[in-house]
């Protein structure tokens, strides 16, 4: 059976030693991919990015993903030619619409919110910018759940992370791949994020939202897989092939649990 999945891990560091060690982790571990998210309480991405890029050789680095609202586009390509720089061209640019709750932290930071439309259209302008303005341009992720951002994203995106929800079943990820493939001549590629594993879940899904594995399981969540790793190797093959979804991404709470399959992974590349 033919491997050519990657992996992401979703880092938070808490000090820069925690970062270098985190990094250096995870590159000798096999992900191709180290993301941050980008919110008010966590590290902002671009900096603690440029620091992983100081002691890594070969992982690419993403924001996962960047809330295009919270920037202006000249931000934005002032930012992502000094990642490029930094990380001899390791960067990739993940950006998004901003999660429900990130009005908030547009108030906080000052700059305006904006409808969807405009949210959509300020994204389409930073992408544009950054193409036209760093070299080399960094291939560009878009994080799209809805139709009308799926079939924005169809128009640009060099990969689509298929921002569903915890819920989402396999038939919800094929839906959002049909729209993109169904506006574009393009090839792209699709990235989804994992949910839990065997009977691990992130804290704040377990926690914060009093999810569980199993209830999740039940619901027939894509996003949940069995501790098996060759299950979880059969899973994602069809996947890869069946829809083009050839990037997972692991929350750093998880990537113990999934190191088996990430080492079945690794060896099979081999």
């Amino acid at each position: 059976m033919s491997m050519s999945m990657t992996f992401g891990i979703v880092i938070t560091p808490r000090t820069g030693a925690e970062c270098a060690r985190v990094a250096q982790t995870a590159e000798q571990q096999g992900y191709r991919t180290i993301l941050l998210p980008d919110t008010l309480n966590t590290p902002p991405p671009f900096p603690t990015l440029a620091a992983a890029a100081a002691v890594t050789t070969t992982v690419r680095l993403r924001p996962s993903v960047l809330a295009a609202p919270l920037r202006n586009p000249a931000a934005t390509v002032r930012e992502t030619a000094a990642l490029q720089l930094l990380s001899d061209g390791r960067f990739e640019l993940g950006i998004g619409l901003g999660r429900p709750d990130a009005s908030a932290e547009a108030e906080r930071l000052g700059v305006p919110w904006g409808s969807a439309a405009q949210r959509r259209e300020q994204l389409i302008a930073t992408v544009d910018a950054v193409r036209a303005q760093v070299d080399p341009a960094p291939p560009i992720v878009v994080a799209a759940n809805g139709p009308r951002m799926l079939t924005v994203a169809a128009d640009f995106a060099d990969r689509v992370l298929l921002a569903a929800g915890p819920e989402a079943t396999e038939a919800d990820l094929a839906g959002m791949v049909r729209i993109v493939r169904d506006n574009t001549d393009r090839e792209v590629r699709f990235t989804h994020q994992l949910v839990g594993i065997g009977a691990e879940l992130p804290f704040w899904l377990s926690k914060r939202l009093g999810l569980t594995a199993a209830g999740l399981r039940a619901a027939g969540s894509a996003g949940v897989l069995d501790s098996d790793p060759a299950a979880v190797a059969e899973v994602l093959e069809y996947r890869r092939e069946k829809y083009g979804i050839d990037e997972l991404i692991v929350p750093g709470e998880l990537t113990d649990a999934f190191a088996p399959a990430l080492a079945l992974f690794t060896n099979l590349a081999v």
